[in-house]
């Protein structure tokens, strides 16, 4: 049985940003630009737990790549 501010809590969903940044938003609106659905939603503390289990490695997928070697490092500068 659920509490009456459970059943007037919104459900969210996961999305996954860009550079792989994961965030949590309703379901009744429209995932915002740069932005996929993660494939998980319910709850808010429900979806809150799973990015917990799932998002191991906070760094963005750009500093990823960098550091794993698969992008140039940036030019240095020389004056």
């Amino acid at each position: 049985m659920s509490t009456p501010d459970q059943a007037d809590e919104p459900n969210y969903r996961v999305v996954i940003s860009d550079e792989e940044r994961y965030s949590i938003w309703p379901t009744y609106k429209d995932i915002p630009s740069g932005w996929r659905d993660g494939g998980f939603s319910g709850p808010k503390q429900a979806c809150l737990d799973h990015i917990g289990e799932v998002w191991t490695d906070m760094r963005p997928l750009a500093l990823r790549r960098l550091m794993d070697g698969a992008l140039p490092a940036a030019p240095s500068r020389q004056e």
